[in-house]
């Protein structure tokens, strides 16, 4: 699996504003909006083009174009803050979702709900803030590929280097793009240094 960290100036800044414990919930969303439209114009740099002629003002062009649809799956709930800026840059989006709930005891994930559009044809982001154990992450991948996904990447705000190992273990020809990877996970499989819980600090459920 080949892994991109997104280096960017100004998505490196958004990532300082969010990892601050004093960034309130609804600075919070707005942050991770607006990396997420970074990421995900990163993860989607793999779609797959061709060339269709187009009238303009003053002639015809052969230019080219997308040749295959986007599906983005957010991993809920904290997926969700990642979807608004898919909608926005692709307005023919189709998405879908997948439910993991982690038991904070065994860390291990438990699938509660999937509503999944039709995947053959189409280039698939997986999107999830926090890349940590990895166990849901390949939880999620895989559902996809069991839905005809054959061309996904995997897009999240923070990877530990224990998720890292878990999915490019399982799933080598997943592309992972992220803003950061941080040092490791301490006992509760939180990542360190982190941000915290990303749903709970998007929410304001804390």
């Amino acid at each position: 699996m080949a892994i991109t960290v997104v280096g960017h100036p100004l998505a490196q800044q958004l990532l300082f504003q969010l990892r601050d414990v004093n960034t309130e919930p609804q600075r919070f969303r707005h942050l991770a909006r607006q990396l997420s439209t970074i990421l995900i114009l990163e993860a989607t740099k793999g779609m797959q083009m061709t060339k269709k002629e187009v009238q303009t003002p003053l002639t015809t062009v052969s230019a080219p174009c997308l040749a295959e649809g986007l599906a983005v799956i957010p991993v809920l709930r904290a997926g969700l803050a990642m979807l608004e800026s898919s909608l926005q840059l692709f307005p023919d989006v189709a998405v879908g979702y997948v439910g993991l709930e982690r038991d904070e005891k065994t860390a291990q994930a438990s699938i509660y709900y999937q509503k999944l559009p039709g995947l053959t044809n189409r280039f698939c982001v997986l999107v999830d803030p926090m890349l940590a154990t990895g166990g849901s992450a390949s939880q999620a991948l895989q559902i996809l590929k069991d839905h005809g996904a054959r061309h996904i990447a995997f897009a999240s705000v923070i990877a530990a280097p224990e998720g890292i190992d878990r999915v490019q273990a399982d799933h080598p020809d997943v592309p992972l793009y992220t803003a950061a990877v941080d040092d490791f996970l301490n006992d509760q499989k939180y990542i360190v240094p982190g941000l915290g819980d990303f749903g709970d600090r998007m929410y304001g459920t804390m």
